[in-house]
């Protein structure tokens, strides 16, 4: 099974201080472990909420509201990683899948670079960027409910125009919050809690993606994280893989 592991954004995160060289030697050795097993699919991490904009899409009306972000409904249905040239051409994606399925709300965020944590040079010229489009949980998503075959039909034409635009690099849709698991750990210790959950306050700070063979495998993994990077809270949820259910940003 593929599930989605996210970390909450913390002091460090929001302020975009970037993490000790222990930290990061750790941290690589256990990412690297995780991806000779073939246990880790896929992560990353996410600049500060004050480089992020939401989105919020009401009877045909669009809101911007540029970061630093507020933590209020910041439960996600699933996401979407693209690779565009600025914030206003993924405002621009993020806006068109709007179109289909009508009120909603989208943060969008870049993602943090190699270069933006001095691993290597920042490429000439112009570079293109990657965001993460995360559209907010609701009543229907939480229930499992799937989108009509009307547009599962639009968002699967829009899905393929991205990907054929190589603007899309992957998008999943997560099972709902009853089947998760959030885990806070505080000075050396953890406490866990089953979903489904009434609210998530905590802006997402990164993920990564790992094919497991069950939800205590990943639990286990994240635990491990924790020991890594201290002080986390961490959402565990399973991907839908319902494969008749397009996924979309």
């Amino acid at each position: 099974m593929r599930v989605m592991v996210m970390h909450k954004i913390d002091r460090s995160s929001e302020e975009g201080l970037p993490p000790s060289p222990e930290m990061m030697a750790r941290m690589g050795a256990l990412m690297g472990e995780m991806t000779t097993s073939g246990v880790l699919l896929a992560g990353e991490g996410l600049r500060p909420s004050a480089e992020r904009v939401r989105l919020r899409f009401s009877g045909g009306q669009r809101t911007v509201m540029q970061g630093p972000l507020p933590g209020t409904n910041e439960l996600i249905a699933g996401f979407a990683l693209i690779r565009v040239k600025s914030m206003e051409e993924a405002i621009g994606w993020a806006s068109r899948f709007a179109d289909l399925v009508g009120d909603m709300e989208i943060d969008v965020g870049p993602i943090t670079e190699p270069w933006d944590l001095g691993f290597c040079p920042k490429p000439e010229g112009d570079v293109p960027m990657r965001f993460l489009l995360t559209p907010k949980a609701d009543k229907n998503s939480e229930a499992g409910v799937p989108p009509t075959p009307e547009l599962a039909s639009k968002m699967g034409k829009l899905l393929q125009e991205m990907k054929e635009a190589d603007i899309l690099l992957a998008t999943e849709r997560l099972q709902p919050s009853s089947q998760a698991v959030r885990i806070r750990f505080d000075e050396g210790k953890h406490t866990m809690m089953d979903g489904p959950f009434t609210e998530s306050k905590e802006l997402i700070a990164g993920y990564a993606m790992l094919n497991v063979t069950s939800k205590q495998e990943a639990i286990d993994l994240s635990l491990r994280f924790a020991g890594v990077v201290g002080d986390v809270e961490m959402d565990v949820r399973p991907v839908d893989e319902a494969s008749d259910i397009p996924s979309g940003p």
